[in-house]
């Protein structure tokens, strides 16, 4: 088989100690599948010294997508929105191999991952886009903090109520007094919002939601409203608060700060088997009949 990407980077999970051993195995089996083939391979650094698999080329995941056709992560979910929020300027496209426990993202298996991967890197794929957003805080009239998220962004309370005040494309929209509220891509409805009682976008649609978390009224509701659209959250009052980004980072609030949320420019480009569904994977990932 003639291989469509010719440079590929291997990205693994950073694995607590329980779980070293299982992906130390898989990585190296994939790396030894690889490494018999006609292609470059280069092993992430951080990957590269858990595997000590010293012979192949290694980079730091920042410098990784100027040198690489493809990458393929190895681990879940969390290890992808990592990844893609620090490649998203690269434009290449992403593998996923799920180690993790639901797989919307990284949704190869790891049984059945050489032919799927052979497949892929021949050419035979579905090329899957998905919209990220990106935020920027603003403290004082001054910007402190700007993000991408390709699941969401969380504006969420310490142990009393957050009142925030929301605005679309310049509109005032509400107040509202929560214990927070997610604002998510249509690839992160699967994900917190899900569990707050939000709407599954499927990853084609140009929307965001907007999601209240346990609001003191209960006629407030998650709403979707374009992807063109300007959020703009305002910190009316709160005991302590902070904004999450995928889950993954956090940055602190203050009382009057400001948190501007808009589709990027950027996309992400994950590539699936030439068999795979959308709605399958919905099925077989929260057991619908």
């Amino acid at each position: 088989m003639v291989m469509k990407f010719k440079k590929i980077a291997i990205i693994g999970k950073y694995p607590s100690s329980e779980e070293t051993k299982d992906i130390h195995d898989q990585l190296i089996q994939l790396i030894d599948h690889l490494s018999q083939k006609n292609i470059d391979l280069v092993i992430e650094e951080k990957t590269q010294k858990q595997i000590k698999l010293n012979k192949f080329k290694s980079l730091p995941l920042n410098e990784i997508g100027k040198q690489v056709d493809i990458a393929i992560v190895v681990g879940g979910d969390g290890t992808m929105l990592g990844v893609a929020r620090t490649l998203v300027d690269t434009g290449i496209p992403l593998i996923g191999i799920n180690q993790g426990r639901f797989g919307f993202l990284a949704d190869l298996n790891i049984d059945s991952m050489f032919s799927s991967i052979d497949n892929i890197l021949g050419g035979s794929y579905i090329q899957d886009n998905r919209m990220l957003i990106e935020t920027t805080v603003v403290k004082n009239n001054k910007k402190i903090y700007e993000s991408f998220a390709l699941n969401d962004i969380v504006i969420r309370s310490g142990l009393r109520l957050i009142e925030l005040e929301v605005i679309i494309d310049g509109r005032f929209v509400h107040t509202q007094r929560s214990d927070g509220l997610i604002v998510s891509t249509p690839t992160g409805t699967t994900a917190y919002a899900l569990s707050a009682g939000g709407p599954i976008l499927h990853p084609n649609l140009d929307a965001i939601t907007i999601v209240p978390i346990s609001p003191h009224t209960l006629s407030n509701r998650p709403i979707a409203v374009s992807g063109d659209s300007e959020i703009l959250i305002k910190i009316v009052n709160m005991d302590e608060a902070y904004a999450s980004i995928d889950g993954q980072i956090q940055i602190p609030l203050d009382k009057k700060d400001t948190i501007s949320i808009k589709k990027a420019k950027q996309s992400i480009s994950i590539l699936h088997p030439q068999d795979y569904c959308y709605f399958e994977m919905l099925r077989n990932k929260l057991n619908w009949g």
